[in-house]
């Protein structure tokens, strides 16, 4: 990270339980270098055990990695990204519309198979992403599964979660892969009108549909990092953290090229003991 980044992510960082009295003691590592060896294997795509030497040794990076994940961390902190690029974009912290769409990518060896399937249609045998952004592309809730899980299955699940976090949203953009009695559920159950863009018949070859290319695109910024090309992970919360890490990368580049437009907020107590 540039200097410029590090004074973005620094604020956006959650406040450990120690300096809130909470318990626990100080890390070990700064902070900066960790996030550092993360970015470069989300980046990269590199083995744990392949950290360059530049980086402290691979399990202590592995570990700061699996904490993160497992207490909700990385999210916390993707989150607060989110919140700072939308109001440097002059919009309200929370959305209030959103797009939702899917990616099947080939798992690696490394992944069991209880937690892989083949997705017939576009004929892959691994895991699929399910995601749901707001209109600027930016992720709010994202859920790996196996491919052979249906989109209107996964929304099931994640919509509900979608209304409970974000009780502002109350329209949802889709493909016809969601059409059926998933609209009339979520209407009923939800009060969530779940709009279904679909593709003119008369249109020839490749086309930008409303509103669903915005979506697509946040599936392909994804591809950037190489660790996301493949599902390598055996937890699909690894996989997901690791899709919350390649966004908060996009994000705090995006509000380090801003400076000027960007209000500078107080310095936390966690960013001076940071």
């Amino acid at each position: 990270m540039t200097d410029e980044e590090w004074a973005v992510v620094r604020d956006a960082l959650p406040v450990p339980a120690w300096l809130e009295g909470r318990g626990g003691q100080p890390e070990g590592y700064c902070h900066r270098v960790m996030l550092d060896a993360i970015r470069y294997v989300t980046d990269n795509g590199i083995k744990w055990r392949a950290m360059p030497c530049d980086f402290p040794s691979w399990d202590r990076v592995y570990a700061f990695f699996r904490r993160w994940r497992k207490k909700g961390l990385v999210k916390e902190f993707h989150d607060r990204l989110r919140g700072e690029v939308r109001t440097a974009e002059g919009r309200e912290v929370e959305p209030t519309a959103a797009i939702i769409d899917s990616q099947s990518v080939k798992a690696a060896a490394s992944v069991p198979a209880v937690s892989r399937g083949y997705d017939g249609g576009k004929k892959i045998n691994g895991r699929r992403r399910h995601v749901i952004t707001d209109c600027l592309g930016l992720v709010l809730m994202v859920l790996v599964c196996a491919a052979d899980v249906t989109d209107r299955q996964a929304a099931r699940g994640m919509l509900p979660h979608l209304r409970t976090k974000f009780t502002t949203i109350t329209l949802v953009w889709a493909d016809g892969g969601y059409s059926g009695r998933l609209v009339t559920w979520a209407e009923e159950k939800l009060q969530l009108t779940l709009q279904i863009v679909k593709r003119s018949d008369d249109v020839k070859g490749f086309a930008v549909l409303p509103r669903r290319w915005v979506v697509e695109r946040t599936l392909g910024w994804l591809m950037r990092s190489r660790r996301l090309v493949r599902d390598f992970e055996t937890l699909p919360a690894s996989s997901e953290a690791f899709v919350y890490f390649s966004q908060a990368m996009l994000m705090s580049r995006r509000l380090a090229r801003r400076p000027a437009s960007r209000p500078r907020p107080e310095q936390s107590r966690w960013a001076a003991a940071a």
